[in-house]
């Protein structure tokens, strides 16, 4: 199997993760590709640990960082990850206390 390295196709997006999760932020693809990225660079610059949400919509995102169990995924800090999702999606992210700037970049590849 051969692997790819990331290559971005759209916009880096941000924000803050906090005790309560904020306003989520879109990651949309752009051109040059008609495929919809499907696949996202998140890295957590902070030095709290993050429950990322994220869903079809600000709602979703946020219901997802509410808990492991709602589908709240751990990105620790210092963390960069390769993760897959729908394209368009939704993101945001929670921390026991504290805060933690989380970037999410829309692509494809390793």
């Amino acid at each position: 199997m051969a692997f790819t390295a990331f290559s971005q196709l759209g916009l880096t997006v941000s924000c803050t993760a906090a005790s309560t999760a904020p306003t989520s932020v879109q990651a949309v693809s752009a051109a040059p590709t008609t495929r919809p990225s499907y696949q996202y660079r998140v890295v957590n610059a902070g030095t709290e640990l993050v429950f990322l949400g994220v869903g079809v919509d600000d709602t979703a995102a946020k219901a997802a960082a509410a808990s492991l169990s709602a589908g709240a995924i751990p990105i620790p800090s210092g963390a960069v990850e390769i993760l897959g999702f729908p394209a368009g999606s939704y993101f945001t992210g929670r921390t026991a206390s504290g805060t933690s700037v989380i970037y999410i970049t829309p692509g494809e590849g390793m």
